[in-house]
């Protein structure tokens, strides 16, 4: 949009438009990391002591699609933990990484916690959790790897690049993401590792050729003991003995 205004002047805009007696209220997302592109929105998080929860609103106002992540002084907490328990931290990242247009004193202490948590990185996957992700991998590689219809094979290789992606990260103690944050966790986390995950799914979508995501994936998975079928088991209770 050509008479669109500047990034910071449409957010603050918003700001004294809606939330003028708010405590806090940060610009975040893709303008502010210089990552922006024509279509890029305007992530605007706000802090307001009146409201008695959160919530989430999409407008289109000065130029721009805008999405508002609005909070009381309390309630932004439930999403910090949330969200890193999901191992996607999304609103602690917006907040660590944005930029302040208001501030009345509240937001040193909240991006305090919001850059704390993400430096903890996400909870230590256990054996068994790999274990079970290794099965999930490879039973998904199976299919793949068996595929007679091009049009499933699309499908699974998607999820196949879900999986594979989230165990490199998790099995590191890495932040994970989801759409165009794959690649960027992936970027953030092996730059190298990464473009050859890129290559090896890109090559598969061009010619249908698999054996760059095969050869991949097992080398993702080899330190870990490699691909796992036999001796899987989830649920099972153990009998009890007389």
């Amino acid at each position: 949009m050509k008479n669109r205004l500047e990034p910071i002047e449409a957010a603050t805009c918003i700001i004294e438009k809606y939330f003028s007696n708010c405590q806090g209220a940060i610009l975040a997302g893709s303008v502010v990391r210089g990552q922006a592109t024509e279509t890029s929105d305007l992530d605007i998080v706000i802090f307001d002591e009146n409201l008695t929860s959160s919530y989430r609103e999409s407008l289109i106002e000065f130029g721009w699609n805008i999405e508002l992540f609005v909070h009381n002084l309390t309630s932004y907490r439930f999403f910090f933990e949330s969200d890193c328990k999901a191992a996607r931290p999304s609103m602690p990242t917006m907040v660590s990484e944005g930029k302040i247009l208001k501030d009345t004193g509240i937001l040193t202490e909240i991006k305090k916690e919001a850059k704390e948590l993400l430096n903890q990185g996400p909870k230590e996957w256990s054996k068994d959790t790999i274990d079970m992700k290794r099965y999930f991998i490879t039973d998904a590689l199976d299919d793949l790897i068996g595929c007679q219809n091009r049009g499933e094979g699309i499908f699974v290789a998607s999820k196949l690049g879900e999986l594979v992606s989230e165990f490199i990260l998790r099995s590191n103690r890495k932040w994970i993401g989801s759409s165009k944050w794959v690649v960027r966790s992936l970027v953030q986390h092996d730059k190298e590792l990464a473009n050859e995950f890129v290559e090896a799914f890109d090559t598969f979508y061009k010619t249908n050729d698999i054996h760059k995501i095969v050869s991949f994936i097992d080398k993702v998975l080899k330190p870990y003991g490699g691909r796992f079928f036999e001796g899987f088991s989830i649920g099972k209770t153990k009998k009890n003995s007389d």
